[in-house]
């Protein structure tokens, strides 16, 4: 049988098949390369950071790290932070980016706190302290909401991910991830987002639903951001 040769035809030729000299067995394959996608991600988080760069690098998009802090204003709607938020920051880096609020909230004594204050609460007291306001009261079920907003250079278009819902640990466990992680079980498992590597929580997670319903919308598949125009 005779050998096949394999040539790669550059994007810019015709789309149609090349026909090779009679004399030769050639397989001409076109490659058809598109362009990599890149978008700026605000935060000043590592672990943020990293999330989103692995949710992102499996889909083929490059992610742009813009290392920064923004003051958040306090709200009681977690929608109305990630807006604001992106709003200010509109300003100094222009458009093309997006950015993203998470809220933990918990049932039972503590009526869905610390939700939109989740950030706040996780400075200020953190898991430790979070714990000790349980402290012999009625827990109740636990559930983290993520919103992330994107400036198109004309509006900020909102996207709200799945609800992740879940309980709260007797103690901190695991070493991975941040914020309220360690003390958050996932409904229909046993360990904490902590105790989970970036990959298996971003099968499941609050930040990677909200994720994919944003990259719908850039991708031109409809999407369902909420849009506000820019002041």
């Amino acid at each position: 049988m005779p050998a096949l040769t394999v040539c790669a035809v550059p994007p810019s030729m015709p789309s149609t098949l090349i026909s090779p000299p009679k004399h030769v067995n050639h397989i001409f394959i076109r490659f058809i390369i598109l362009p990599a996608m890149r978008i700026r991600f605000v935060t000043s988080n590592q672990w943020k950071f990293n999330e989103i760069s692995e949710a992102c690098r499996r889909k083929g998009i490059e992610v742009e790290w813009v290392r920064m802090k923004y003051e958040e204003i306090q709200a009681d709607d977690t929608e109305e932070i990630a807006r604001t938020s992106c709003e200010r920051v509109s300003a100094q880096l222009g458009s093309g980016f997006f950015l993203e609020d998470t809220g933990l909230y918990v049932g039972g004594a503590l009526g869905g706190f610390p939700g939109p204050y989740s950030s706040y609460v996780s400075k200020t007291i953190g898991n430790a302290g979070l714990l000790k306001l349980l402290e012999g009261k009625e827990r109740g079920g636990a559930y983290f909401l993520t919103v992330i907003a994107y400036f198109d250079g004309t509006v900020v278009r909102t996207f709200r991910g799945g609800i992740l819902e879940g309980t709260i640990a007797d103690a901190p466990r695991g070493s991975n991830g941040f914020g309220f992680d360690p003390v958050f079980i996932p409904s229909g498992h046993s360990r904490t987002l902590a105790e989970m590597s970036t990959s298996e929580k971003n099968m499941i997670s609050h930040r990677s639903s909200a994720l994919s319903r944003f990259l719908e919308y850039l991708a031109g598949r409809g999407g369902n951001g909420k849009a506000v125009h820019g002041q």
